[in-house]
């Protein structure tokens, strides 16, 4: 019964230390660089979050997992191989290709991008 309770409480509290260290951590650097007359403009990164982008990872990771699952059923009943090592494989697999395919399409948004 304990165990119910304990294990999303130490779970979340290490994800909330987690956070909690890097912001703080991240807060005293910038003040200490402040501090000795370093430029603020060192603290941009010129690299803006673009809502394209993130939905773009996400929806090809999303139908990567769907044909994960797809190829996974017709693997477990076409080849004589178990619905527990079909699934995760082709999921995995799909969703990593997914990624890839993200990350070239998106070095070519930025590519576009920058020359207009």
């Amino acid at each position: 019964m304990a165990d119910n309770i304990l294990v999303p409480l130490i779970v979340f509290a290490t994800i909330f230390g987690i956070v909690y260290v890097f912001l703080t951590t991240r807060n005293k650097e910038r003040l200490s660089l402040i501090e000795k007359g370093a430029d603020a403009s060192l603290f941009n990164s010129n690299r803006k979050f673009f809502w394209k982008n993130f939905t773009l990872s996400s929806g090809m990771l999303l139908v990567g997992i769907g044909i994960g699952i797809m190829i996974g059923a017709l693997l477990s009943k076409s080849i004589p191989l178990e619905e527990s090592i079909a699934y995760p494989m082709s999921i995995f697999t799909f969703a990593g290709l997914s990624l890839i395919i993200y990350y070239f399409v998106a070095r070519k948004m930025d590519k576009t991008d920058k020359e207009q």
